[in-house]
């Protein structure tokens, strides 16, 4: 349930070597809370699992893009996947190489296309006919040569929630195999561009590895027939436990399938939640009890503004308490809400709970990924700040300040 970063000592939540409440108690409530040491470790566990292969590493900014988080990444090796301009500049502004870029996505802008070229982004992945001609124009009105992977729809069915499922046939990502070879038959039409990779990914908390195989070995017969495709993007979707007893696929059980199948290639993955997800913990304050209804709620001052996960797409976060309650209390089943005026901002339903009252924090595990980048200003409420802790454990700053009221009208008239 915890990582080795977040963990109970003398009866009180500890981020390495320092108790979560003193933190909390420095900067308010609601907090997001990195763990450095977590982040470069689960870097660490994926760079061994596929040193056989040669993998290049290549983070997801997408899950979490703290340019703290990303510098501490990328100077542990780590290239940057990004799907926007945004993502380029945050990877570049941590000290990404452009060269260590790779720009993905399924609707680029013709800007961000430009953009990518003028940094000199390692890999550009297209996902659509029509943009192939975009960005072959951008590139040859700058004189430059795009190198270019093509993402693959294998039409595969992965083992994962429908909405985070990208490689079935129904989805919007990536080009039927029809359409990707009719591209690679046609290079000489895209002066500006070298066809030299093939991508695939698809999709999030895989439950299983044969999916993965069947996309790779899908990709494989491709690359095959065209000498040119010289690397496979294998993608992220390397699983993380946000419930305990879950048993899933570990890296080294991917690379154990991948890597005798892509043994001839250079392979680039983009792993994001197996990376960040169990580095982070939110913690928030209970703000009231009631009973109502016939049912026990627990009112927090976090909500989807926060954490949007649960609302978008009902996922899990083990909640527990910042301080361990006596052990002859007994849990409780409450409906764990916030704050926001929507009937979906619930966190939790029916969750087994140590008694809370108002005053106390509680912690959302496993929300390193997918969780401050998913916050809003609805309802006018400012973004909670990131805190990491540095890789020693023992040292902490703010990486990102709350947001303040003033912050919220900035630049509107």
């Amino acid at each position: 349930m915890f990582s080795k970063s977040f963990r109970y000592y003398k009866g009180e939540l500890y981020c390495d070597s320092l108790p979560v409440r003193d933190i909390v108690r420095a900067v308010g409530t609601p907090v997001y809370i990195y763990s450095l040491r977590q982040a470069l470790a689960n870097l660490q566990r994926l760079q061994n699992a596929f040193t056989d292969l040669g993998a290049h590493i290549h983070y997801s900014a997408k899950a979490n893009g703290n340019l703290s988080v990303l510098r501490a990444l990328i100077e542990a090796g780590a290239g940057i996947d990004c799907v926007s301009g945004g993502e380029i500049f945050r990877a570049l502004q941590a000290g990404a190489q452009p060269s260590q870029v790779v720009l993905a996505g399924v609707g680029k802008t013709p800007d961000e296309l430009r953009l990518a070229v003028e940094q000199g982004v390692g890999w550009v992945n297209v996902e659509n006919v029509a943009e192939c001609a975009v960005l072959d124009q951008a590139a040859g009105a700058l004189g430059r040569v795009q190198r270019v992977a093509l993402r693959l729809n294998p039409d595969v069915s992965a083992s994962t929630h429908r909405y985070i499922a990208t490689g079935h046939g129904g989805a919007k990502f990536g080009l039927a195999e029809n359409a990707l070879r009719q591209l690679l038959d046609r290079q000489a039409d895209y002066p500006s561009l070298r066809f030299e990779g093939i991508h695939i990914h698809i999709g999030s908390q895989l439950g299983d590895t044969t999916a993965t195989a069947q996309a790779a070995k899908a990709a494989l017969t491709i690359a095959r027939a065209y000498p040119d495709i010289r690397m496979i993007d294998i993608g992220g979707g390397f699983p993380v436990a946000y419930e305990p007893g879950r048993v899933l696929p570990e890296p080294e059980d991917f690379a154990r399938i991948l890597t005798p199948l892509l043994q001839s290639f250079e392979v680039i993955l983009e792993p994001g939640r197996s990376i960040i997800a169990d580095a982070g913990v939110l913690v928030s304050t209970v703000l009231y009890r009631k009973e109502q209804g016939g049912r026990s709620f627990v009112i927090l001052d976090t909500g989807m503004t926060e954490l949007l996960r649960p609302a978008l797409y009902e996922a899990h976060h083990e909640i527990v308490p910042v301080i361990v309650p006596p052990d002859d209390a007994p849990r409780e089943a409450v409906e764990i809400v916030g704050p926001v005026c929507e009937t979906t901002d619930a966190l939790a339903h029916g969750r087994l709970l140590s008694p809370v009252a108002p005053g106390d924090y509680v912690a959302f595990l496993t929300a390193g990924a997918y969780g401050a980048v998913m916050a809003s200003n609805y309802n006018a409420r400012p973004r909670p700040p990131e805190i990491v802790v540095a890789p020693d454990g023992h040292t902490w700053r703010v990486a990102r300040p709350r947001e303040t009221w003033d912050d919220l009208i900035r630049g509107e008239t």
